[in-house]
């Protein structure tokens, strides 16, 4: 279901590879669906290339802790019929260190989060509007909870 690339190393000893699978599993099945013919990439890279593709996509020139983007429109309810691409996401070693840091919780529960939320996005949830933000959020919670992983927000 999810293939991990590796640009930085620091994330094989982080142990990106088996975070994604849990996390992976609990947003499909928040949004009501199965974990069985879907395909997500997860690149582990540093600040410096993630900076990069949000200049490039974003036109932010600046490190952010995760980027998505989907392969095409949100995909069908059920899984069990051929794969289906989602998307690919980026995430960002050092910010993501810095923020675990900051919020004083454990990077591998801040890395499970934001996999989650990219997740999310790639089936076509989103934060622009307030109500958005609550659906979106809640999703998280509940994935969250669902590995043992208290409320971020």
């Amino acid at each position: 279901m999810i293939e991990v690339v590796f640009e930085d190393e620091r994330w094989k000893a982080l142990g990106l590879e088996a975070l994604c699978g849990p996390a992976g599993r609990e947003a499909l099945a928040v949004t009501g669906r199965s974990d069985e013919g879907f395909e997500i990439v997860v690149m582990g890279c540093d600040d410096s290339r993630i900076a990069t593709l949000n200049k490039d996509f974003r036109g932010k020139p600046m490190p952010t802790n995760v980027l998505s983007w989907p392969a095409s429109e949100t995909p069908p309810m059920q899984g069990g019929m051929p794969e289906i691409e989602l998307g690919d996401i980026a995430i960002a070693f050092e910010t993501c260190q810095r923020e675990a840091a900051e919020k004083g919780i454990h990077v591998q529960e801040h890395v499970t989060h934001l996999v989650i939320h990219g997740i999310l996005h790639l089936l076509g949830y989103d934060h622009i509007s307030e109500t958005e933000a609550d659906e979106m959020e809640a999703l998280e919670i509940k994935a969250l909870a669902k590995l043992g992983i208290a409320n971020p927000y």
